[in-house]
């Protein structure tokens, strides 16, 4: 697979970015978003970013970064073509140089936009997203159009070649980055964890099995709430599982899942907890760190995130687990960081999560050195921005 090139990152002091995205919630491609407007700023170029807000605003504005309130989530082709005249017209007023859309509805308006006022055009890929029918790949394909376009993996990437073939040669993996400054074992003190735990309402004699993942079916909660029963029935009792993510106005799911945990008894072991802040305590608080994902995750976050905190991870053998977690087959096991199982197969799940929370301490000790160590090597944040702001410089090239 095609990488791109591991450079410093460049100057771009005077430059200004335009970057494009439905809202600034928690997510990969919104935490991202953010990341990258910190670099630009610290590079000398200004970091501007349209959407239609929210609570990682204040962070965007902290680094430097500039919010433009604007309708970066519709849908509406009507209103996707409005939003494409007034992006033109911010483009030309504020010398935008380059624009980079980071999901769909708004990459529409973003190419159109950019193809009016002649800048370069950039797009990551930062989900498998479904494709069913002609005009469903058209509606994706926009995120082939870029003149650059960015895979969060090697997945996403082949996907991408798959589904676009024309996009062969505009194509660049550079991985998901991670903080390791603040995803540190060592950064966090243990009053935050404590602090965490407490706020769960866990004893501190419990295990502790997160699900760090928004409250939708296909994270895979369901599968890990029947994972715990085939344990609890078996006589394992030593855990809590934590569901820690928003619902997002999903309250019939939750409520489902709520029936669910009754039905399997583990009423008083599962607890939901909505939206965690401080993501760091929440990982280093649990023992094992999961991700029972249904559908193909295109890079796989809390994974990266919880390894890097020293944490053993289960994860289901979907999308880009292979490149994220390393385990056998694709590895020896002296080299695991964690294990893959099957995707919605409670049974399976159950037997990873029975060993990893069977692990000596010496062994999840080591385990969790490997995985930070495998972190570091491919998915640091410091790599993921060198390789961003690598690719602008390319299109961008030298100020006349």
């Amino acid at each position: 697979m095609t990488r791109a090139p591991s450079e410093n990152p460049p100057v771009l002091a005077g430059r200004t970015v335009l970057q494009i995205v439905p809202d600034l919630e928690a997510g990969g491609a919104e935490r991202t978003t953010v990341d990258i407007a910190a670099a630009l700023v610290k590079a000398g170029a200004r970091a501007l970013v349209a959407t239609t807000g929210g609570r990682l605003v204040p962070e965007l504005e902290a680094a430097g970064g500039t919010h433009i309130a604007f309708p970066a989530a519709t849908k509406n082709p009507a209103r996707i073509l409005a939003n494409a005249g007034a992006l033109s017209r911010l483009i030309r007023r504020e010398g935008v140089d380059l624009v980079h859309a980071r999901s769909r509805a708004p990459a529409w308006s973003g190419l159109i936009a950019a193809r009016r006022t002649g800048v370069p055009f950039v797009t990551t890929y930062h989900g498998a997203y479904r494709s069913v029918g002609r005009l469903k790949n058209f509606y994706n394909g926009v995120m082939a159009r870029g003149d650059v376009v960015i895979a969060n993996s090697g997945f996403t990437q082949a996907l991408i070649l798959k589904r676009h073939p024309q996009a062969e040669g505009r194509t660049r993996v550079v991985y998901r980055g991670t903080d390791l400054s603040r995803f540190d074992p060592a950064a966090v003190a243990p009053e935050r964890v404590a602090a965490m735990r407490r706020a769960w309402g866990v004893a501190a004699d419990r295990k502790v099995v997160l699900l760090p993942a928004r409250l939708t079916s296909w994270k895979g909660q369901e599968v890990l709430i029947d994972a715990a029963g085939n344990l609890a029935a078996a006589g394992r009792m030593d855990f809590d599982v934590v569901l820690a993510g928003d619902e997002q106005g999903r309250t019939g799911y939750r409520d489902r899942l709520v029936d669910r945990m009754l039905k399997a008894g583990l009423g008083h072991r599962v607890r939901i907890v909505g939206h965690v802040e401080d993501v760091p305590a929440a990982l280093a608080a649990a023992d094992v760190v999961t991700t029972p994902s249904t559908e193909p995750e295109a890079f796989g976050r809390s994974a990266a995130e919880a390894q890097a905190m020293g944490k053993p991870v289960v994860v289901s053998d979907i999308g880009a687990v292979r490149e994220t977690v390393l385990a056998p087959p694709e590895a020896t096991e002296e080299a695991r960081t964690g294990w893959r199982v099957p995707p919605s197969n409670a049974l399976g799940l159950a037997q990873a999560l029975n060993q990893a929370l069977d692990l000596e301490p010496e062994a999840a000790r080591a385990m969790g050195a490997r995985g930070r160590a495998h972190v570091l090597s491919l998915f640091s944040l410091e790599r993921m921005v060198a390789e961003t702001l690598g690719i602008y410089r390319e299109l961008l090239g030298p100020r006349p």
